[in-house]
């Protein structure tokens, strides 16, 4: 095994992280968790019926791209759609409670804020259900959005578009904040929806989890060579600069003008995967920003994101945290 980066270095870079500057534009979600017990089924359908104990309300989706970023030091401007209702002002205040300035977020009257509410009994997820419209904005908002981005790349280190295919991201956004963030001489990074594949031509990098990799290749992925085709597909499909595939226990595979890497997981149990590539899509353009390598950012993403799965909820992690993984000095090595 070949070592992908010091931990000398990793501390490094992620002390450097305080000085990046990253633009998110995406998908702006609250996350909505009901935590509770089930010791009985229903007397009126066979389904468990959840003694409710608790609630939480996180920041999901592209904020959760934010809240990575910032929780790491990190300076982040961010631009999406929240509708007007409670929970768009509770999203707003959670934004501004993290010292994230909100004047990129535009209210739009004609559509809900997107919440998912995950029901979590004994550490399952029983159900989830989603409020929320997946039409595209009217051209008045959309001209708001690109408005921001125009106003702010300049800003930023790197860009990152995070799309939950909730309307906001369209080809016309993804090529216009490719091109603004092209002139500007900033990195693209692109955290998908398998649906919205074509759009992403041109991108810097890309971060499908396996399954996405494989819908959008028409590739079952069996193994690293099966991978290793629907990489192929991808990249020579898209153009992109790097493709860095999520694999769940499998960790991550970097695929490269240059080669490939591949990654083991660090996570010693897995707990919730949800916001994980939210995790890494942050620590990618974190690194990035301070001048990490491909490679030396994938790894610190995967420690990153063998952090945030073995907590329940849409997770983050402290500089304190990340740095007490790297000490460990999981994931520094690829083969």
């Amino acid at each position: 095994m070949k070592k992908m980066l010091s931990l000398k270095k990793a501390r490094t870079l992620v002390g450097s992280f305080k000085g990046a500057k990253v633009l998110v534009v995406g998908d702006l979600i609250m996350d909505h968790f009901i935590w509770g017990s089930v010791t009985r089924v229903s007397p009126e359908a066979p389904v468990p019926v959840v003694d409710v104990s608790s609630e939480t309300r996180m920041l999901g989706g592209s904020a959760n791209v934010v809240h990575n970023i910032t929780s790491l030091g990190g300076k982040c401007y961010v631009t999406g759609i929240i509708g007007k209702d409670d929970d768009g002002k509770r999203l707003i205040k959670e934004l501004a409670g993290s010292g994230i300035k909100t004047d990129g977020v535009i209210v739009d009257a004609g559509r809900p804020t997107t919440i998912k509410t995950r029901v979590i009994a004994h550490h399952q997820q029983v159900v989830r259900f989603d409020r929320e419209s997946n039409e595209e904005p009217s051209s008045k908002i959309i001209s708001e959005v690109y408005d921001y981005i125009k106003k702010m790349v300049r800003y930023a280190d790197v860009v990152v578009i995070s799309d939950y295919a909730k309307g906001l991201v369209t080809e016309s956004l993804v090529n216009i904040t490719r091109d603004l963030a092209s002139r500007s001489g900033k990195p693209l990074i692109v955290d998908p929806k398998v649906e919205h594949f074509d759009y992403y031509t041109g991108v810097d990098l890309i971060t499908p989890n396996c399954s996405e990799a494989g819908l959008a290749a028409g590739v079952k992925i069996r193994d690293e060579a099966s991978l290793r085709v629907a990489a192929d597909v991808i990249t020579e499909t898209l153009g992109c600069g790097a493709l860095l595939i999520t694999r769940g226990e499998h960790g991550m595979s970097l695929f490269e003008e240059t080669g490939e890497t591949h990654i083991p997981t660090t996570a010693k149990e897995v707990f919730d995967v949800s916001g994980a590539g939210d995790t890494v899509a942050a620590v990618l353009a974190l690194a990035l920003a301070v001048g990490a390598s491909y490679r030396e950012s994938a790894a610190l993403a995967n420690v990153a994101a063998g952090v945030v799965v073995e907590k329940l909820g849409t997770a983050t992690l402290t500089p304190d945290e990340f740095t007490e993984a790297l000490s460990h000095n999981l994931g520094l090595a690829g083969k």
